[in-house]
């Protein structure tokens, strides 16, 4: 482990999930710098977020827990621990609710801690706070922090940094396909299948939006890339895929330039606030109402709710459990569309 920045207190920020939950945590991280700005913030990652701590500018230093490899195992954990302890934290606060997680901070012999009710082992935490399902993950998260926040004042947007290298290269890339700053970014992907809006839908909202004379933009991490290539492919123009070629810094600085982001329930919603930019989510096999939707007063939400079996699942699956994905198939492009253009000519929502 890397010698690390240490001017003040020191604490340490467990979130080793994946790159959305990564994102949402960043308004509690600056929150915390902004309370507390003498502290030092450490941030435990894994290494496929990594990036997006490095590039807060609440966070310190980033230190990475390479759980499938290096640090598999109780042995190499538990070394990896002693090095940690080494740093002398006075608090750990802990987002992450898995049983590693509590591992790690019962075993750093700290007083001061923090985690949530619903942890796979909260009495590794001295300070334990509720877990509002009802809330927003954002709003969740800096309950952690201070009870002091309403109905409102919850809505932080994260903060990235985007270095002028980063900004060099989505220019570049903008200007050679000809992009105008105004285009639609959409992200269809997600790990989930059940929580795609189905390709053959997504490809009609685009033809919609192509002969309105919009330019689109397909982003998306590298395993969306091939998935993006092939809803590009039914297009001659006016679509360009940029799935795995920019980093989360570089595709939020491209969201920046969009006039809107649509996308699925998924990462991309939560890069789509980094950017401040009106974002739709399409929620198929989950809702809103677990609290992962776009919050800033631009952005909206769509979503078929008259299903028994719906939500099927916090997360979704790789098969629709009932074989009929109705919460995919009966949202309509039409309806979709429509939002769309509500959205962009900034009329109030009706409902």
């Amino acid at each position: 482990m890397e010698a690390l920045i240490s001017t003040g207190e020191r604490i340490l920020i467990i979130q080793t999930a994946f790159l959305g939950d990564a994102i949402l945590t960043l308004p509690m991280i600056q929150f915390l710098k902004e309370r507390y700005p003498h502290f030092v913030v450490d941030v435990l990652s894994i290494p496929s977020t990594e990036e997006v701590f490095l590039a807060s500018p609440s966070v310190d230093n980033v230190i990475v827990i390479d759980k499938k490899n290096k640090h598999k195992g109780f042995r190499a954990l538990n070394k990896f621990v002693r090095e940690l302890k080494a740093n002398q934290y006075s608090r750990v606060y802990s987002p992450h609710k898995s049983l590693r997680s509590a591992y790690i901070t019962l075993n750093l012999g700290i007083i001061d801690t923090y985690g949530f009710d619903n942890s796979s082992l909260k009495y590794a935490y001295k300070n334990v706070t509720a877990y509002n399902y009802k809330h927003h993950e954002v709003r969740r998260n800096l309950s952690l922090i201070s009870n002091d926040f309403d109905d409102f004042n919850w809505k932080i947007l994260p903060e990235i940094n985007v270095n002028e290298n980063q900004k060099i290269k989505v220019n570049e890339l903008i200007q050679g396909f000809s992009l105008k700053n105004s285009f639609i970014a959409i992200a269809p992907g997600s790990v989930w299948k059940t929580k795609r809006y189905p390709a053959e839908n997504y490809e009609q909202v685009i033809r919609s939006l192509i002969e309105n004379n919009e330019q689109i933009v397909l982003i998306g991490g590298s395993d969306d890339e091939l998935y993006c290539d092939e809803i590009k492919s039914k297009f001659n123009d006016h679509i360009v895929n940029f799935a795995g070629k920019l980093c989360v810094a570089e595709t939020v600085f491209l969201l920046s330039m969009a006039k809107l982001l649509i996308t699925n329930d998924s990462a991309p919603t939560h890069l789509g606030m980094c950017a401040d930019i009106p974002v739709l989510t399409l929620f198929c096999s989950t809702v809103s109402g677990f609290g992962f939707y776009p919050y800033n007063g631009k952005s909206s939400s769509l979503s078929f709710n008259d299903l028994d079996c719906k939500p099927c699942g916090i997360h979704g699956h790789q098969v629709c459990p009932v074989k009929t994905f109705d919460c995919g198939n009966k949202l309509s492009p039409e309806i979709v569309v429509t939002e769309v253009k509500r959205i962009i000519n900034g009329n109030e929502k009706t409902n």
